[in-house]
């Protein structure tokens, strides 16, 4: 079965405010006080500058988006995350914005590589925003981001569209 995921993860309250107007964002709460941003087409449409995606390197970041996390991030920091698997193999990337600037990443694991002892780029980025680990689990486990299996299923969990 197919997982696919594109979106920013921040605090709820800053993804809240900060997407607030923005056409195609909804905001979905993970607990903890941690939210997605799943990238629609809409969203990318509305934030991508006529750039569909490949900024820093990941497919679904559109070109002129990093300038928002950036300044997102001042009030908190956020993370632009991918994952791909289909039949357990796959690949994730993730990239954290502190501050005003890109202050981790982006970093990629493609297919066939191993995680890192530190974990998965999403895992890893999701502790650099605060996230803590359950017993036995890694970051992304804990929020569980393996609930929904695409970004259509993590909007209408959120209520959007």
């Amino acid at each position: 079965m197919a997982y696919q995921l594109q979106a920013v993860a921040g605090g709820e309250l800053l993804l809240r405010g900060a997407s607030e107007g923005l056409v195609g964002a909804c905001v979905v709460p993970l607990g903890g006080g941690v939210a997605l941003v799943p990238m629609t087409d809409r969203l990318v449409d509305a934030v991508g500058e006529g750039d569909s995606g490949r900024a820093l390197g990941f497919w679904r970041l559109p070109g002129g988006f990093e300038a928002v996390l950036a300044r997102w991030s001042r009030a908190g920091a956020v993370a632009y995350v991918e994952a791909e698997y289909f039949g357990g193999a796959g690949e994730q990337s993730a990239a954290v914005w502190e501050g005003g600037e890109l202050a981790w990443g982006p970093v990629h694991v493609p297919e066939g590589r191993e995680f890192s002892a530190d974990g998965g780029p999403i895992s890893q980025a999701l502790r650099r925003l605060g996230v803590v680990a359950r017993e036995g689990q890694d970051e992304f486990a804990t929020l569980g981001l393996g609930r929904h299996r695409d970004n259509e299923r993590w909007i209408r969990a959120g209520g959007g569209r």
